[in-house]
């Protein structure tokens, strides 16, 4: 769900990149030095899972686990989601920098909601829930920034909502079945800030 180098406008570009800078340096500032190690183990689920495709029909689409990472790392997510970013744009090429900050904030923030279902286990619905919202809102973010890119983008925009469908309840699956055992093994894991 990257968004690639050369097809954003420098008007997109520009305050998405601020408010990413603005964004981290907030979350580095509130970082507690007991946070690194969970925010970086996080951060290396988002990164391996990106590695994790899902054939879909004549393409294929990548796990995010986006809403895990919110769920463990809490208001972190953000972090451990840009850190994997930049490795990911460093080692692979996957995005790019001058689309950084529009990636960060499009997967990151919707991260954060994993957090917030973390909240409420108590009901098995938000399981599910915590990898199915940040999903769908990171795809509805990336369908209003095409649409927001000029013309030529529209039918993009419909079909990138269109396939990551299927993607979100994948995700809701996992998030399910991982905070189920999760919570069975080691609940105090999930107990996020």
């Amino acid at each position: 769900m990257h968004i690639s180098e050369g097809v954003l406008r420098p008007e997109i570009i520009i305050p998405t990149s601020v408010a990413a800078v603005c964004l981290a340096g907030y979350f580095l500032w509130r970082l507690k030095s007991d946070e690194i190690v969970r925010t970086a183990a996080m951060s290396a689920v988002f990164f391996m899972g990106s590695f994790i495709h899902v054939p879909l029909g004549i393409t294929s689409i990548h796990l995010m686990l986006s809403g895990l990472v919110g769920v463990f790392a809490g208001k972190n997510a953000f972090l451990a989601i840009l850190i994997a970013l930049i490795f990911q744009g460093l080692l692979f090429g996957f995005g790019g920098f001058s689309v950084l900050g529009l990636n960060a904030l499009m997967l990151g923030l919707p991260a954060i909601l994993g957090a917030v279902f973390a909240r409420h286990l108590e009901r098995k619905i938000n399981w599910f829930l915590a990898g199915f919202v940040p999903i769908f809102i990171s795809a509805v973010i990336l369908s209003v920034v095409l649409l927001l890119n000029g013309e030529g983008f529209e039918a993009l925009s419909g079909v990138v909502l269109a396939s990551n469908a299927v993607l979100m309840v994948i995700e809701g699956f996992i998030s399910f079945f991982a905070i189920g055992f999760i919570l069975k093994v080691k609940p105090e894991l999930l107990n996020v800030k």
